[in-house]
């Protein structure tokens, strides 16, 4: 019987922003190089997601890792806006930021991101912050190793999510649009979960929940813990509009601990390469 083999690896360089899909990704400890490294704060240096300003999934940030034509740095892009070019080192400034719960660090890149990026969303006051040290960001004891770090990540350095997981899920989802006397929705797109690796082939749907430790390509990871879902999946990435699936089926069939539960977090065990196409040696 075939091995599962990795299908799919995206990486996101501005949080909540548009996925990139890549061939081949670099793994450090912190997480595929250029993944999570620059945020949207407030004007309190707050996290700024698309779960309050959708528009965000709208903005395309490149890097090196995801496109051959940007060269050194970031390149944004939005509709109806010009492309902004940033220089990776640019902002020196290190100022206090807040993640959720967490309490870190980002470099201000410059008051012209700012402005492109307010423009670009409608939303005034926005800034736009590098991370400069991901080792200084700590995970969850519970679940991690002294020395483990990543950047802007909600909570670990890597999402990996099952095409069968995802197949279970969509039928799931299909039943209860029946039971209700909706009309049938078209499938859920992996792309809801924005998971930083997709893995398909002869799989039962979740059994990644039970894996202790996974190795693709070259690196080995520890299966920290599922990952508890939130409102951003409902979100269109096309419409940008919001509705009800996933959260509500996931909350009839994988709702434990109060919360909803697709994919699972990842922690490198060291570096190396990942690509597409790679087999899945689950543990």
């Amino acid at each position: 019987m075939p091995s599962p083999r990795v299908t799919g690896l995206t990486v996101h360089p501005l949080k909540s922003g548009a996925i990139r899909p890549v061939r081949t990704a670099t793994v450090e400890r912190a997480g595929f190089v250029g993944d999570r490294r620059w945020m949207v704060v407030d004007v309190d240096a707050r996290l700024v997601s698309a779960r309050e300003v959708h528009r965000l999934f709208s903005v395309v940030a490149d890097t090196p890792e995801t496109s051959s034509d940007v060269g050194a740095g970031l390149r944004l892009r939005a509709p109806g806006r010009p492309d902004l070019h940033l220089d990776d080192k640019g902002g020196s400034e290190v100022v206090p930021v807040r993640l959720h719960r967490h309490d870190l660090t980002g470099a201000l890149v410059s008051p012209e991101a700012d402005a492109w990026l307010s423009e670009a969303v409608g939303q005034p006051g926005l800034r736009l912050v590098r991370c400069v040290d991901p080792t200084a960001r700590a995970l969850n004891p519970a679940y991690s190793r002294d020395g483990d770090h990543t950047a802007y990540a909600d909570g670990y350095p890597v999402t990996l999510a099952s095409r069968s997981s995802l197949d279970r899920l969509n039928d799931w989802i299909a039943e209860t649009a029946v039971e209700r006397g909706e009309e049938l929705p078209e499938p859920l797109p992996m792309e809801r979960f924005r998971p930083n690796v997709v893995i398909g082939g002869d799989l039962e749907p979740f059994v990644e929940d039970s894996w202790r430790r996974v190795r693709l390509g070259e690196v080995t990871f520890r299966v920290a813990k599922p990952v508890d879902r939130c409102v951003m999946t409902t979100i269109d990435l096309d419409s940008l509009e919001t509705g009800k699936e996933p959260i509500r089926t996931l909350a009839r069939h994988r709702r434990w601990d109060g919360a909803t539960w697709f994919a699972v977090q990842l922690i490198p065990d060291g570096t190396g390469v990942v690509r597409v196409g790679d087999e899945v040696v689950p543990d």
